[in-house]
């Protein structure tokens, strides 16, 4: 909901939807405003130009795969066993969450964005472009074009970005790594603390396995 109010007022259509179906989402379309719509993840898929997956790692099965087909998908998705349930391939090193959700979605243009920030601090950190303490968002994918087009729409709603590489190296912006919530400052403090490129780069260099 934080992204989609933040998208909704940089002037972007918001179209959302959930597993319970769009007469579930009257209350947040109201509140967003008239850039806002709901509709069935299907139709929501289908609808954007780039898609935000939101959902448990232990939904991405139910993710639907065929509208999402050639689309720019960002991925913010964090896993977490204790309500996923253990999966071994990424408790180990083989796989990226990322990487496991694009083989339930083949052919969409993934890229890992969102997933390393505290909901109340992305809202709180947001910054126009050129102001001293705008934050940076670290992200990850396989495609160039599909990378621009996350890039162009984060700095649309405050934030600058980094690259951190490509879905295989999107396990350095995953959970408890260190570009994970601490840059921006404790749960706390929810007007967070501004993160800028070198404080994101550095943090990213920091992760290991």
């Amino acid at each position: 909901m934080t992204l989609a109010r933040l998208a909704a007022g940089a002037g972007h259509h918001v179209v959302l939807s959930n597993s319970r179906g769009p007469e579930t989402l009257v209350e947040p379309v109201r509140e967003l405003g008239p850039l806002a719509s709901a509709a069935t993840s299907e139709e929501a898929a289908a609808a954007g130009d780039i898609v935000v997956v939101t959902v448990p790692v232990s939904a991405f099965p139910h993710v639907p795969a065929a509208p999402l087909a050639g689309k720019t998908v960002i991925d913010t998705c964090n896993y977490g066993p204790e309500r996923d349930g253990r999966i071994p391939e990424l408790d180990g090193t083989s796989l990226t969450s990322s990487e496991l959700l694009l083989r339930y979605v083949p052919d969409a243009l993934l890229v890992k964005a969102f997933n390393n920030i505290f909901f109340k601090h992305l809202l709180s950190l947001a910054r126009p472009a050129g102001a001293s303490d705008r934050s940076c968002l670290p992200i990850a994918g396989d495609w160039a074009p599909a990378k621009a087009a996350v890039t162009e729409f984060v700095e649309s709603i405050g934030y600058g970005v980094v690259d951190a590489g490509t879905l295989a190296d999107s396990w350095r912006q995953a959970t408890g790594t260190p570009v994970w919530g601490a840059p921006y400052g404790p749960y706390s403090n929810e007007k967070g603390r501004p993160a800028g490129e070198d404080a994101i780069r550095t943090a990213l260099a920091a992760a290991t396995r």
